[in-house]
């Protein structure tokens, strides 16, 4: 593995020969960086698939630079952001690594992992085709810091049809009580009402962050990332006797199984519900399960039935300090920025591009539709990927979270404390 200082050492010569983010091309890639390693957490389905998308458009723009794929798999990027983080401090960075939009970005730019790419939105026009206010959470203190290749929702309803027939499920249920009534009936005829996926917490951790929006609304919810709505107040509390009850119709088992596991109990007719951001949906196509036949969707439901709340995330790729390869770098941040890159992505990973651009033909019925709904629906951040909570939040959070459920979910009082000390944690 090529030592971190001989990476600092790289960086620094090619800042003092003037080489600049709005400068460089794929061009200067593939003359003077023989290879580019890029780090994520997308190893496998929908997930790889997309990935390799966009690695197609840039060894196509780049045929002579290696590129290396340094994926590791599992945990939402936990385990990813486990080994990233062991690598930034020994000053051995990879050449872009992949970053939530949002206060996730924060922890590496104060400790001066990322580089300013301000110049380079200017130069490639990006901030005229991402949306404000996507440009603002990766912004701090007025500078860009990561590119965002696209923009999932996380508070998705998933259902198989013919399991919803059975079970005498007529209709996406849009209220809280109607979810309920439509979990009962799933128990009632023999499956389970909703699909649970324990490993790693953060599936978990992601079904919390829906019933707290679903119950407290998007003003409070927000509330509870500015101090204005208390974890440990009424409103939280009548949350999380709804999430108890809502894991009490899940499968057994579940604290074994990973999200795709969960997943399967849907589409093969185990399980009612699966609340799951729609990856989910590229991952059952890489399955070779079909939209509308196999699966279905709606939006997650609200207590007071407004469905048009869309609970969102970004995927970004940043330019560290430190970069062995900086010119492959830029020239794949061009790559993740463009149309023809986040077009080739997006349709396979389950996601819709982050430029306003984008060619919809391109892409499915249901990212047709929640394209259409990012820009009309009231958007509110997704906290376990990152948009209102940064790292040690989000493993606060995760880990309260998986001490509730491993522990029967039972201690609702003790659950509430513990996510005000997972808030607490982001702001230390």
């Amino acid at each position: 593995m090529r030592k971190g200082s001989f990476r600092l050492v790289a960086a620094a010569v090619a800042i003092a020969l003037g080489v600049s983010a709005c400068g460089s091309s794929s061009d200067d890639a593939a003359k003077t960086d023989t290879e580019f390693e890029i780090f994520t957490w997308w190893a496998s389905g929908g997930e790889a698939a997309g990935l390799q998308g966009m690695i197609d458009v840039f060894t196509a723009q780049n045929p002579d630079t290696e590129f290396i794929n340094a994926a590791i798999a599992g945990g939402a990027g936990v385990n990813a952001k486990a080994v990233l983080t062991s690598r930034l401090e020994a000053d051995n960075p990879p050449d872009s690594f992949q970053a939530h939009a949002g206060m996730e970005l924060d922890g590496y730019v104060k400790t001066g992992k990322l580089e300013d790419l301000t110049s380079l939105y200017e130069s490639e026009g990006w901030d005229k085709v991402f949306p404000s206010d996507l440009i603002k959470t990766l912004t701090v203190d007025g500078k860009i810091y990561s590119v965002p290749v696209n923009i999932h929702r996380a508070n998705v309803l998933w259902w198989n049809p013919g399991a919803a027939a059975k079970a005498g499920v007529t209709a996406a249920p849009k209220t809280l009580d109607e979810f309920m009534g439509a979990l009962d009936k799933f128990k009632k005829s023999g499956i389970d009402g909703i699909a649970l996926a324990g490993k790693g917490d953060w599936a978990i951790a992601h079904l919390l962050d829906w019933v707290l929006l679903a119950t407290l609304g998007p003003d409070k919810f927000d509330g509870l990332f500015n101090g204005s709505t208390s974890w440990t107040g009424p409103e939280v509390a009548e949350a999380l006797k709804n999430f108890q009850k809502i894991l009490s119709y899940g499968n057994k088992g579940a604290a074994n199984l990973d999200w795709p596991d969960a997943g399967r109990l849907v589409t093969q007719g185990k399980a009612g519900f699966f609340i799951m951001g729609d990856w989910a949906s590229a991952q059952w196509q890489s399955d070779g399960l079909k939209l509308g036949t196999d699966y279905t969707w709606a939006p997650a439901p609200m207590k007071d039935g407004n469905v048009a709340v869309y609970q969102w995330l970004s995927d970004s790729f940043t330019l560290p300090v430190g970069a062995p390869h900086r010119n492959a770098a830029i020239a794949w941040l061009k790559v993740c920025g463009s149309k023809a890159g986040q077009d080739a992505f997006n349709p396979k990973k389950g996601s819709i591009s982050a430029r306003t651009d984008s060619d919809l033909s391109l892409y499915d019925d249901y990212l047709k539709a929640v394209a259409q709904q990012w820009k009309t629906d009231r958007l509110v951040g997704s906290t376990v990927h990152g948009v209102t909570g940064n790292n040690a939040l989000m493993a606060a959070y995760n880990s309260a979270v998986g001490k509730y459920f491993s522990g029967g979910f039972k201690d609702n009082a003790g659950l509430a404390k513990d996510l005000q000390a997972a808030y607490d944690a982001g702001k230390a």
